[in-house]
């Protein structure tokens, strides 16, 4: 919810924050990251791996996995447009990707506090099977993402 309570307002202040942070993480767009969703507490992305995301064993690097999560990670805990860090995060990966895998990342709020969020992020590929678990712990700063008066 937004500070006067109204959903709808709670929604635009995340849609402009999504707009404007995705306008300026140049790291996802040039991963290939595609931004799905963002509501409050919640944000979806999207990424196909590519040959240069493989590594020596002909599946995805990890890091590039850990950077899925920690994209959509991002944009679920900035969703409510006070800017939020990460403090602190792991990451379990359950199965192999290999190329061309179409990975969709998914974060959903666990906690919110006043100066912290834990969220966990589920990676699935094409076929809907679990491929990695993120969790994810927030440090919320003064201020916001972006002016929305």
């Amino acid at each position: 919810m937004s500070a006067t309570g109204d959903p709808a307002d709670a929604q635009a202040s995340a849609d402009a924050m999504a707009a404007a942070m995705f306008g300026r993480d140049r790291a996802s767009r040039a991963l290939g990251m595609e931004l799905l969703s963002v509501v409050p507490g919640r944000a979806s992305m999207r990424m196909k791996v590519r040959e240069d995301m493989l590594n020596g064993h002909q599946i995805c690097h990890g890091g590039v996995l850990f950077s899925l999560a920690d994209s959509t990670f991002a944009f679920a805990c900035n969703s409510y447009n006070i800017p939020s860090v990460a403090a602190g995060a792991t990451i379990e990966f359950l199965r192999p990707v290999h190329l061309g895998d179409e990975l969709t990342a998914t974060a959903e709020e666990k906690i919110r506090a006043r100066r912290s969020g834990l969220y966990d992020v589920t990676v699935t590929n094409q076929h809907g099977e679990l491929v990695a678990m993120f969790r994810g712990r927030s440090h919320h700063l003064k201020g916001s993402v972006v002016d929305t008066a």
